[in-house]
């Protein structure tokens, strides 16, 4: 399949993006912890939502456990229900392109924007069962650019791989960000991020991403997250993000003014990350610097996005 050549310009000035007024408040809160597992069920997929005010995030259960479709199905019940909830997903939204003025340098049919990047993968993935996303990674051309389990593409390069800008952030504040191209590893963000689009752009015109839609006056909006920025600032001198018993995650919650959590049958990296990346969220939503981070520019907001959260 060949998509429409990318057009626009390759050399844009970088206007900073328009600054972004600190949204009227928001009453409810909510992470999803993402997978990119090609399977049914993930057992990585975790959701958490907490009221505004200071009671602890709870985990939201769904009957054998969630899938990417159920989780879908979730956030446009949000949406078309109106609430005033700022939603975290932990996946990369968009891929570098401001450091080669592409996503695919080279290939005709590199999308322009993000939200034509969102049309590609589901373009090339309308028929993967799970809203898996492994038919774009076969396609010829897109394939080269990618770091896969025991074969590395050509256009690939040399070390840790091409980085978004807010990722140069995420560095810079103490965490270890991979490249959205990277497929190796327990680490990789790169499968997460592919079946991440095919939920968003099933959401374009129903549910607001930010930064490529504006934030709106009512109803929810979507923000990238990263969970381990939640645990890092929770806790800075603590070595590794991962909480994995209810004390610890209770220390973590109190470091965002939240109350103690219930505890749980069972602790996993997915659920407590769910959990202390919700109360992290509700704590500094109303925080003006990270609805216009420094770093984010007009060309990044339509094309990389933004992990909020990164200044």
């Amino acid at each position: 399949m060949r998509l429409p050549p990318n057009r626009r310009a390759r050399h844009r000035p970088r206007k900073r993006a328009e600054p972004q007024a600190v949204p009227h408040g928001f009453d409810e809160f909510a992470v999803i912890d993402w997978s990119g597992a090609a399977v049914a069920r993930p057992p990585g997929l975790a959701l958490a939502h907490a009221q505004a005010g200071v009671a602890a995030p709870r985990l939201v259960a769904f009957p054998g456990g969630w899938s990417r479709g159920a989780l879908l199905d979730w956030l446009v019940a949000q949406a078309a229900a109106g609430r005033r909830m700022l939603i975290g997903l932990d996946l990369s939204a968009g891929f570098p392109f401001l450091d080669a003025a592409a996503y695919f340098p080279g290939w005709n049919g590199s999308p322009p924007d993000g939200p034509a990047l969102w049309a590609a993968v589901e373009a090339h993935c309308a028929n993967e069962p799970h809203l898996g996303a492994n038919a774009f990674l076969a396609h010829a051309e897109i394939r080269r650019h990618f770091r896969h389990q025991g074969d590395c593409g050509d256009l690939f390069p040399a070390g840790r791989g091409r980085l978004r800008v807010c990722e140069g952030g995420q560095a810079a504040q103490g965490l270890n960000p991979y490249s959205c191209f990277n497929l190796v590893g327990a680490a990789q963000v790169g499968k997460s991020s592919l079946t991440g689009m095919r939920v968003l752009h099933r959401l374009r015109g129903t549910l607001p991403v930010w930064p490529f839609d504006p934030v709106p006056d009512k109803g929810p909006l979507i923000v990238e997250i990263y969970t381990a920025l939640a645990a890092r600032t929770a806790n800075p001198a603590r070595r590794g993000t991962k909480i994995r018993d209810g004390a610890a995650l209770d220390m973590a919650l109190a470091a965002f003014a939240s109350r103690a959590h219930s505890p749980l049958d069972r602790y996993t990296d997915h659920a407590t990350d769910a959990l202390l990346t919700t109360a992290w969220l509700r704590h500094v939503a109303h925080d003006a610097q990270f609805w216009s981070p420094a770093g984010l520019s007009r060309a990044i907001a339509e094309t990389e996005g933004w992990t909020f959260g990164v200044n």
